[in-house]
């Protein structure tokens, strides 16, 4: 009946970014993406299934993410939108808005936006407003 397994992220990664790594450019993926390095940029899903974002505590993006299942420890500035679920660790920092569907928010996470919750009735309103956001090339 109560069931935490059907939000919680899956434990799959397929691609890695390694802590060194900089990466200048949009990234559209599938499965699941660990993210140590950096990356300006938009992130996203395949619109064709479900997947899994997971941050690091050195991991930081500049630009807006928008993913079924995030997990994140590290630095977003830019719009986060979870379609399923978001967790927002210790370490994790947000500056723009998150809008989520489930969220699990742990003692010394920040947040500097609005929370905006993605309901059943609300979720086609808010979702012409998650934009992604162009990439300076300075």
């Amino acid at each position: 009946m109560f069931s935490k397994s059907q939000n919680k992220a899956q434990n799959r990664i397929d691609t890695l970014i390694g802590a060194e790594t900089k990466i200048e450019g949009d990234i559209h993926f599938t499965g699941g993406l660990r993210i140590d390095g950096s990356v300006r940029g938009n992130v996203t899903e395949s619109p064709t299934s479900p997947s899994t974002l997971v941050l690091s505590e050195s991991a930081r993006i500049i630009g807006a993410v928008s993913v079924s299942h995030i997990v994140i420890n590290g630095k977003v500035e830019g719009p986060v939108r979870a379609n399923e679920y978001i967790e927002l660790q210790t370490k994790s920092r947000v500056i723009g808005d998150v809008y989520y569907k489930s969220l699990e928010m742990h003692t010394g996470a920040v947040i500097e936006g609005k929370l905006i919750y993605l309901g059943e009735t609300t979720q086609g309103k808010i979702e012409d407003k998650t934009t992604l956001l162009p990439v300076d090339k300075d």
